[in-house]
């Protein structure tokens, strides 16, 4: 009995690593394929913490008189990282070369990727200095650091401010915490981070920054930021509403791959996303569909994230039509070209129950900027079916049935 608590204790640590591990991955992958900024329509909230604050009515970021202490959450691609990176060189002086700024990133590669942003931004300004508290970065013991912003990762910037000395953390001016989402969610990482803040001076400018707002991040914020100024963007709702709904019955993996021959050979796909369960359904539809003379990309959680960005760029430029995943690429990546989402398999939960919002964020990827778009779902037994039905429930929206084999039926959905 002990044994099996064990292992089951075990298989939970191992999920939450791999849980943290696809969260970190999924933000720096968001942060190499967005090459402009996110164009949205939503909503901001400003939220001050003090009602008989002044500040407590503005409604603009100008009234706001920043540099405050600031909580500040909103998608990828929205210019946080571009927000904070204008505060720390705004308030460093060249003039004096020691530590002035302190980022901290959850992972090594997400502090490379913020740091690239540092040195772009900062390239007209080349007074200021950039050094990475990173894993590998081995400095003599007894020296003083002159490069004015250092970014890195906690475990080493709280090695460097305490146990080495590296860092004065009385001299800090500007204290970032950036993907706190991710930062929670990695052992360790909420402590030292709390450590960093408490030996940084009082008037120290806090920022903290977060795609997600759950609770456990809130409550982090919180003891980390005091009497913060609160900005939230407000989630733009994905909607069904311009998108319309298929699904086609089949009895096998053979049936969908010639279903969605048909499909192709009937209307025109500008390009199209296909949606499988698992790596190896993915790998055996990319080669039938290159068989078959499809340009085809293929991406899957196997691969590096800057290999899985390099694919989602190429079939971003339109160098492939078609782009084979698993879940990987559910989120955040948006192509004006795509026409058609092609669930090949429905998304399930690990229970085998329904993923709705998954379901959501994929067929979310057509019927964008405004356009028109077009969601197939294969479906190929009764379990499957049950999926469908629940789904049609859950969003209240009908989901017709096609039959790929009448050609003409296919040509009427592309009208």
């Amino acid at each position: 009995m002990a044994t099996d608590s064990w292992a089951q204790a075990v298989d939970e640590q191992e999920a939450a690593a791999e849980s943290v591990k696809n969260k970190a991955a999924q933000s720096l992958l968001n942060k190499l394929i967005r090459n402009n900024l996110v164009n949205t329509t939503n909503q901001v909230e400003v939220l001050q913490k003090d009602p008989n604050s002044p500040l407590y009515s503005v409604k603009s970021f100008e009234e706001l008189r920043l540099p405050q202490n600031l909580i500040a959450q909103s998608q990828s691609g929205t210019g946080k990282t571009a927000a904070f990176v204008l505060a720390m060189l705004s308030h460093v002086d060249p003039n004096n070369k020691f530590p002035q700024c302190l980022c901290v990133s959850p992972t090594y590669e997400l502090a490379l990727q913020t740091g690239k942003v540092i040195e772009q931004m900062g390239k007209y300004y080349p007074e200021v200095q950039l050094v990475y508290a990173i894993r590998g970065n081995k400095l003599q013991r007894g020296m003083k650091l002159q490069e004015q912003i250092v970014i890195g990762t906690p475990g080493t910037m709280l090695d460097w401010c305490s146990k080495f000395k590296f860092i004065d953390p009385k001299k800090i001016k500007v204290f970032v915490l950036d993907e706190a989402d991710v930062m929670i969610a990695t052992q360790g990482h909420q402590d030292q981070s709390i450590r960093i803040q408490r030996m940084l001076p009082k008037n120290c400018q806090m920022l903290l920054f977060s795609a997600t707002f759950e609770e456990s991040v809130w409550s982090f914020a919180q003891r980390i930021v005091p009497e913060p100024n609160i900005i939230k963007l407000k989630r733009e709702e994905e909607t069904l509403d311009t998108i319309k709904q298929y699904y086609v019955l089949c009895n096998s993996k053979e049936e969908k791959f010639e279903a969605l021959c048909n499909i192709y050979g009937a209307i025109t796909i500008a390009q199209a996303m296909i949606f499988c369960h698992t790596r190896k359904t993915a790998g055996w539809l990319a080669g039938e569909l290159s068989r078959e003379g499809h340009q085809v990309a293929l991406l899957s959680g196997e691969m590096q994230v800057e290999q899985r960005a390099a694919v989602i760029e190429r079939f971003r430029d339109g160098k492939e039509k078609v782009l084979v995943t698993t879940n990987v690429c559910a989120r955040g990546i948006d192509v004006e070209q795509v026409s058609v989402v092609i669930n090949f398999d429905l998304p399930v939960d690990k229970d085998g129950n329904p993923d709705n919002e998954t379901y959501l964020h994929r067929i979310g990827r057509t019927g964008r900027f405004g356009k028109r778009g077009l969601a197939i779902n294969m479906v190929d037994s009764r379990m499957s079916m049950n999926i469908l039905n629940r789904i049609q429930e859950h969003f209240n929206k009908k989901i017709e049935k096609l039959n790929t084999d009448d050609l003409d039926e296919i040509e009427k959905i592309a009208s």
